[in-house]
């Protein structure tokens, strides 16, 4: 059943929707996408398997000095090519026991609008625009089925913009490693 049919059997009241957070907007002036060589796909690589490796390890594993490598992983981080440094986090055993993937249609036009307001949303861990047969792919974690239930009808059904959801429960999980090389 979509959850819109949901929302009108048996949805409580409507709550106000949650401020817009500020949107993430790359600066103009980054320069443009450089080729990477293989050893910058191995940097990657191995930051992606070790986000904490230090320098000496990287640049042992991918034969490079030390000033090599640090020169590359600043420069792929200036280049935006990395985007960051973050944990891989077992959402169930961090009290987060419910994951759903939610599919919106929106209105024409409206993405920014719905990006800056589904950010703002506890729980959003992933938002895509997509083609297809909906605009929006959401993934959440929330507490248990109770959090995920209020969180799509009266969170994001809320958005003016949202024209309908359907809920993907998550049954399990597993976060791909990348490839070794």
């Amino acid at each position: 059943m979509p959850d819109e049919q949901m929302a009108n059997s048996c949805a409580p009241p409507a709550s106000a929707p949650a401020p817009a957070a500020p949107l993430v907007v790359p600066a103009p002036d980054a320069p443009p996408a450089r080729p990477l060589d293989t050893i910058d796909r191995s940097i990657l690589r191995m930051l992606q398997t070790d986000g904490r490796a230090s320098i000496r390890s990287v640049a042992e594993r991918v034969h490079v000095s030390r000033a090599n490598a640090y020169a590359r992983i600043n420069r792929l981080i200036d280049d935006g090519v990395i985007r960051g440094f973050s944990a891989r986090v077992d959402q169930e055993r961090a009290g987060q026991g419910a994951s759903a993937y939610i599919t919106l249609k929106i209105v024409q036009n409206t993405w920014r609008t719905v990006r800056a307001q589904l950010t703002a949303l506890p729980g959003a861990t992933h938002i895509a625009l997509v083609s297809g047969d909906f605009d929006v792919l959401l993934l959440v974690h929330t507490k248990d089925n109770r959090e995920l239930r209020e969180l799509v009808l009266t969170r994001i059904q809320s958005i003016p913009e949202v024209l309908s959801t359907r809920t993907l429960l998550v049954f399990e999980e597993t976060d791909l490693e990348p490839e070794q090389g």
